[in-house]
């Protein structure tokens, strides 16, 4: 999947579009940060060898947003947090360390040259990198771009991504319908997962398992977009009719089923530069395969240079037995003492799992039994996207 993605060019974005677009370029500090010795305490800034037993006068206030006076010879300036430094002071003294008496100060501690203040250039150097090139940004990203004065970062075009949904038995929520009719849930988990990975998103109508109507529906959307995902009718019964829409399309199918648990009837092509996903259409199985194959890929197609999902280990609370075969992700919850749960019900269509679950379990293909205490890879749904 990885190897299918091709960054889609990049376009500036302002801050408040900017939150879940993966950086373009590397992003340099372009002065000093701190731009100046600032103080990061309320109290008195003091050249630390003049401070002893005996009061020392107070001349002069700094205050952040205004500029410092220089420090007179053996006296004290009193500084606010954020402040810029008086020439020739070195140290800050906390005013809870100071007895104040008229224009007077005596201080109870004599501080270390450098106490309570950044030094211009602490965090970044005029010219160092603070954001590097297929960083995705964040609230703290934003922070950092504001705080480099940048009202704008340049990012990775976002991939558009064509929804469609294929089935006779779908309604929209919320329509009326045949009693044997149910609401078409996948496509808005799907858009809502591309979404979060940074695309744009066309989410279509569903269509009935006519080849004609959905051949029709898959050139439309292939003609507009660099991913197109399909949901459902990509197994081998006799009204799928996905997989023969798609090659009279033109695309090509480079794979077709993944052993995996659930989601096995995975799809996976190409037709010129548009990527083909097709995804089952069990609502679990569909959101699972997407969060493993397809968040992935659109990660990579904005140059994330960290787009796969992390794993971390959790232990099995309770022994298992399994038939073997393909590699379960079992929707589980986690203790605090990262002990495992297995919830009872793993159905493919069973989305209430999927909300109680906050991690998927992974099971080994070759396991027919584990016991408990047995250590696991366990993938976090926030990280999975889900």
């Amino acid at each position: 999947m990885l190897a299918l993605a091709k960054t889609l060019g990049s376009e500036r974005a302002g801050l408040g579009a900017a939150l879940g677009r993966v950086l373009a370029e590397d992003v340099r500090a372009r002065d000093d940060a701190p731009a100046f010795d600032a103080s990061t305490m309320d109290g008195y800034a003091v050249r630390a060898a003049e401070v002893g037993n005996d009061p020392m006068p107070v001349v002069g206030e700094s205050r952040a947003g205004g500029s410092a006076p220089a420090l007179a010879s053996k006296g004290a300036c009193r500084i606010f947090t954020g402040a810029p430094m008086p020439a020739g002071a070195d140290a800050v003294v906390m005013q809870e360390e100071a007895e104040r008496e008229g224009d007077r100060v005596r201080f109870r501690t004599r501080p270390a040259p450098g106490a309570f203040v950044r030094r211009r250039g602490d965090d970044l150097r005029a010219g160092e990198v603070a954001l590097e090139n297929g960083t995705r940004i964040g609230a703290s990203e934003i922070a950092m771009l504001a705080s480099l004065d940048c009202a704008s970062a340049l990012v990775a075009r976002a991939p558009r991504v064509a929804i469609v949904p294929t089935g006779d038995e779908l309604r929209a929520p919320g329509a009326s319908g045949s009693s044997s009719s149910i609401p078409e849930s996948n496509s808005p988990a799907i858009a809502a997962m591309a979404s979060r990975a940074g695309a744009t998103v066309d989410r279509r109508a569903p269509v009935n398992d006519d080849l004609g109507r959905v051949r029709e529906a898959f050139e439309s959307a292939l003609a507009a977009s660099d991913v197109l995902v399909t949901i459902g009718g990509v197994s081998v019964g006799e009204h799928d009719v996905v997989k023969d829409a798609l090659e009279a399309c033109g695309v090509t199918l480079d794979s077709w089923r993944v052993a995996i648990k659930p989601g096995k009837p995975l799809a996976v092509g190409k037709r010129n530069e548009t990527i083909v996903i097709g995804l089952p259409g069990n609502p679990v199985s569909a959101m699972i395969t997407f969060a493993l194959f397809g968040v992935p890929l659109l990660r990579a197609m904005q140059g994330d240079s960290a787009p796969l999902p992390r794993a971390r280990r959790g232990t099995l609370a309770a022994p298992l037995a399994r038939k073997a075969g393909r590699l379960e992700l079992a929707r589980a919850r986690l203790d605090e003492g990262g002990r495992v749960h297995l919830l009872p019900n793993q159905a493919s269509g069973a989305i209430v799992g999927l909300c109680r679950a906050d991690v998927l379990a992974c099971i080994p293909a070759d396991c027919e039994r584990l016991e408990a205490g047995a250590e696991i890879d366990v993938f976090d749904r926030e990280e999975l996207g889900l």
